[in-house]
């Protein structure tokens, strides 16, 4: 039986695919609320093909619960949020998780992390916890890294079919992980040690970083002289060694806007680039805010305060608002105190934020500029709808003539 510990984003997805493909797993969190909705039924976020795959797990016979369970075999995704000074990983869930399960767990258990951490997180502070608790690493309990590599949007493919990588002291702990892990996921799966995979997990999502960083600091520079960005992305593209990102409003979800700041926290003499492609991104909402100034007053709508900001979540057709650029921008906007900016997405059912709206006619009948800040397909579907509003388009997908851009 495997015991899955955290039941959000990649906890539950991960114990569901396992349970489907006929592993016993029972997924534990401390969220009583969430691990009643389950038991009900239901999943507790939008994901495609979520819902099937559960109702696969279940006939399988998947339970859920907010205790840590006797078994062999431990799968840990909890949340491994940063410092906001110091830049590091913090680190804390993932040690509380691992007691607890030293708490209940037979010797000769395998205690699997998922989460993501920077490199050596497991040396300074899961090592030390589990030697604390008198359990020798090697004989008593046998520590492993396999970190997620899903996106938000596309979960349960990506389970199925991307390439996985586990970082294990012993090898035949390593291929025993592998061959769990390889009853769903048809991509293919390395197994090396532990710091390694810790440090692959970090810089592929730092490598995606950095190129977004590198368009977005040219919308800047083409805002600067007015030029259009998008042409030029388009015309150095067509160079068979060139590939660059589109700009956006900003970056968000919780590996890319986070991961690499792990690295300028361990490493801030040497992560120069990756600290100022971070803080490139990190000021993308304010420059969108900036812009959203410029166009109010060309416009004459200073003192209107019809702006309204089209999505809230942090990529499109999901309802996952983790580090969300809409977020970012509203909280910046508060602090100058200007006009209130209303908001819709049709991910989000409740009142998460002040002025939102839950209808897009409604919400367009109330703004006459709409920022395009996520590219929902419904927005997409529905261009026709923004004829004679003043759009401000964060993603370059509005035809109407007399768009804005960042």
């Amino acid at each position: 039986m495997i015991n899955v510990i955290g039941l959000g984003y990649i906890g539950l997805p991960t114990a569901l695919m396992l349970a489907s493909h006929g592993v016993e797993v029972v997924g534990t969190d401390y969220n009583q609320k969430l691990v009643d909705t389950l038991n009900a039924g239901k999943t507790t976020f939008k994901e495609k093909g979520l819902d099937e795959l559960f109702n696969d797990a279940v006939k399988h016979g998947i339970k859920f619960a907010t205790e840590y369970l006797v078994t062999d075999t431990y799968i840990i995704s909890v949340p491994t949020p940063y410092d906001k000074f110091s830049k590091k990983v913090d680190a804390c869930y993932v040690v509380t998780a691992v007691e607890n399960v030293l708490d209940v767990c037979p010797k000769g258990a395998t205690v699997i992390i998922e989460s993501t951490v920077s490199p050596g997180t497991i040396d300074k502070y899961v090592r030390p916890a589990v030697e604390a608790k008198g359990f020798v690493i090697g004989m008593d309990i046998h520590l492993v890294h396999a970190p997620e590599r899903i996106i938000p949007g596309n979960m349960v493919y990506e389970l199925l079919h991307n390439n996985r990588t586990i970082g294990a002291d012993e090898p035949e702990i390593g291929e025993k992980v592998k061959s769990l892990y390889a009853s769903f996921c048809g991509g293919e799966i390395v197994v090396t040690d532990i710091r390694t995979a810790e440090m692959t997990k970090v810089v592929e999502n730092t490598f995606r970083a950095v190129n977004i960083a590198f368009a977005n600091e040219l919308a800047k520079i083409c805002r600067h002289d007015d030029m259009d960005v998008y042409e030029i992305i388009k015309i150095c593209n067509m160079h068979p060694r060139v590939n660059i990102l589109q700009p956006g409003p900003g970056v968000g979800g919780h590996c890319i806007s986070v991961d690499p700041w792990f690295l300028v926290g361990d490493y801030p003499s040497l992560a120069k680039v990756i600290d100022e492609s971070m803080k490139t991104n990190d000021g993308m909402p304010d420059f969108v805010l900036n812009r959203i100034y410029e166009i109010m007053k060309e416009n004459g709508l200073e003192d209107v305060g019809r702006v309204g900001l089209y999505g809230l979540t942090y990529k499109e057709n999901v309802d996952d608002m983790r580090e969300s650029p809409t977020l970012q921008l509203l909280e910046s906007q508060a602090r100058h105190l200007a006009l209130p900016l209303k908001v819709y997405d049709p991910f989000i059912g409740d009142d998460v934020v002040p002025n939102q709206y839950h209808n897009l006619d409604m919400f367009l009948s109330d703004v006459d500029l709409v920022v395009i800040m996520v590219k929902h397909s419904e927005i997409r579907e529905n261009m026709e709808k923004l004829e004679g509003k003043i759009v401000l388009d964060c993603h370059n997908i509005c035809n109407l003539p007399g768009v804005y851009h960042i």
